[in-house]
């Protein structure tokens, strides 16, 4: 609509397109919730009160405030794709999300982010986009792709992008390294901001990682931490997805001097979380359940996300905002019972609008190249002890332990007794015949291997077993389907979940992935795994910036030492 007109309409001189009459308007500029009328106009907000209208809606007294927004997630964790991920969380009331198509990247490369971005058109909902900053996040893993700051240049002008994501190389950063340093210097030069990713970083090294211009970090687990990154100037994120849970860690330090900044952000939640609990929703939920107010968490969700990233058409209801509107009856359980994207009703009652239609599917290139004769599981003992990965429930960071190895012939085994299993990495892009190898505990697993191709951030297949051969046939199944995650029991696949898209996603609705998730879930639970969900549990085993012991395709990591380091203790 042309400005013009826009302001005749904002001034009364013509009807509005849609008048939201009896609203109690939950304004997160002033914290107040005031009664109003809210006319929209060309999918925008263009004033309050008695507006001749086209369309009148009575609201009824409920409640509305600004559309939500996920200040950081990965969709590909959702394990389908963009339509269908939109689909779900719009119905949730999230109408915006700042993604980093890291995962997809790991994969794809520049062609990842150009298929992510292609998907992301005509959606309803505002998917925008954080340049994947980290690709490879070390040079101790094979990915499919390497980003230089040459790569990303082109992406940096782009409508829909808005931050150079999660800065996870903090090594490199506080060494100085070129590239990394050109990543930050353009995207600040361009104006936008450089999202951090630095778990448990503090003083010093902190102060190093932060002059180089990061202004955000979503990887806090305690409350001293927050504080510090606070103080040194870094908006927060309040992480709670899958795999890591913070949010009640830190709500101690959401105050009214520190609330502005900070925000609310999923970075990854599985498709069952998604269905079972909700999204950014369901931060708010248990966020007001655990005292905070409820206006002040909306803000979380809201005008702070818009304001962090410059989109300055987002985030409140207000005059010359986009008319992006949640409506509810609660301020407790924020079940959504409507959703309006750009004016337009695209949800109700907890489903996607019957005239929504989903953008047509953009097709996306093979991402599976590895032969399965190669694969050798097989550890040869060097010695009677091993440095053991040491599962934290509910937390991506892991312990580093030494442990005794059980010893069959001259090779070290699984010993599900002790809850001791073998987990190997396959290198899946460049059909090296990589395959790193090691043991983990905490899984649980007494029988079978669990196999997926989603393990960050280069997303190899990764595999946990109490035997080489169904360790064997685990990685094979995901291999016949593009990728995807399965449950293997006597060499017999027991439960699969394919995803062929970057064997990240799937292009089935997000009900559906989740019913086969769920069922894997079940099936590895009956086979002993222990943790709440274990194919989110192993797929972080191989991410090498998250302390303290990981696993690539080139060995195991020891994160603090930023170095691979021999698997065996002499």
């Amino acid at each position: 609509m042309h400005l013009s007109r826009l302001i005749r309409k904002a001034y009364g001189q013509e009807p509005v397109d849609l008048l939201l009459a009896d609203a109690r308007v939950i304004n997160v500029y002033s914290g107040k919730i005031v009664p109003a009328d809210i006319a929209v106009a060309g999918g925008t907000v263009v004033g309050f009160g008695d507006y001749a209208a086209k369309q009148v809606v009575d609201l009824k007294g409920r409640y509305a405030a600004p559309g939500l927004i996920d200040a950081h997630v990965h969709i590909e964790s959702a394990m389908t794709c963009v339509t269908e991920f939109a689909r779900a969380v719009v119905a949730m009331g999230t109408t915006g999300v700042v993604a980093d198509p890291h995962e997809i990247a790991n994969v794809l490369g520049a062609s990842g982010i150009d298929y992510m971005l292609r998907s992301g058109e005509g959606q309803p909902m505002n998917i925008y986009f954080a340049l994947p900053s980290c690709v490879p996040a070390t040079e101790m893993e094979t990915s499919g792709a390497v980003l230089t700051a040459r790569d990303l240049r082109p992406f940096m002008s782009k409508d829909r992008v808005v931050a150079l994501a999660e800065m996870m190389n903090y090594p490199a950063v506080i060494r100085g390294d070129a590239d990394v340093l050109e990543k930050i210097r353009i995207a600040i030069e361009l104006g936008l901001p450089v999202d951090g990713h630095a778990p448990g970083l503090s003083g010093r090294r902190l102060s190093a990682y932060l002059s180089a211009g990061i202004a955000s970090d979503h990887e806090c687990t305690t409350a001293a931490e927050a504080e510090e990154k606070l103080a040194a100037g870094m908006r927060i994120m309040i992480r709670e997805g899958t795999g890591a849970k913070n949010l009640q860690a830190l709500l101690p330090v959401v105050n009214e001097r520190t609330a502005r900044r900070m925000m609310w952000c999923t970075d990854d939640r599985h498709p069952h979380d998604l269905i079972a609990e909700g999204h950014i929703d369901a931060i708010l939920r248990e966020a007001v359940e655990a005292g905070l107010d409820p206006v002040t968490a909306i803000q979380m969700a809201t005008l702070n996300v818009a304001e962090y990233f410059g989109l300055s058409r987002l985030g409140a209801i207000a005059p010359g905002k986009q008319a992006d509107i949640i409506v509810f009856s609660d301020l407790r359980s924020f079940q959504m019972e409507q959703v309006y994207h750009r004016g337009r009703l695209v949800a109700e009652n907890g489903r996607i609008s019957p005239g929504i239609v989903p953008p047509a599917s953009v097709p996306c290139p093979s991402s599976m190249h590895v032969s399965e004769t190669s694969m050798d599981f097989a550890i040869a003992a060097e010695s009677t002890h091993a440095l053991v990965i040491d599962i934290v429930p509910d937390q991506i960071v892991t312990r580093r332990c030494v442990l005794p190895v059980s010893i069959s012939g001259n090779a070290a085994v699984s010993d599900p007794s002790r809850d001791l299993l073998k987990i190997a990495v396959v290198e899946r892009h460049k059909g090296t015949g990589n395959i790193g190898k090691g043991f983990v505990r905490g899984l649980g697993l007494k029988k079978g291997a669990l196999a997926s191709s989603v393990a960050h951030d280069s997303h190899n297949i990764i595999v946990v077993g109490t035997t080489d051969e169904d360790m064997k046939a685990a990685v094979a199944a995901v291999i016949q389907t593009e990728g995807g995650l399965a449950a293997v029991c006597d060499q017999q696949v027991r439960a699969q979940l394919p995803l062929p898209v970057a064997g990240l996603m799937s292009r089935d609705p997000v009900t559906r992935v989740a019913d086969r998730l769920d069922r894997l879930i079940e099936v590895a639970r009956n086979l002993g795994a222990s943790p709440t969900d274990p194919f989110m549990t192993i797929s972080f085993l191989a991410l090498p910036v998250i302390p303290q012991l990981k696993i690539t395709d080139r060995g195991l990591v020891d994160v603090e030492r930023f170095a691979i380091v021999p698997l065996f203790v002499r």
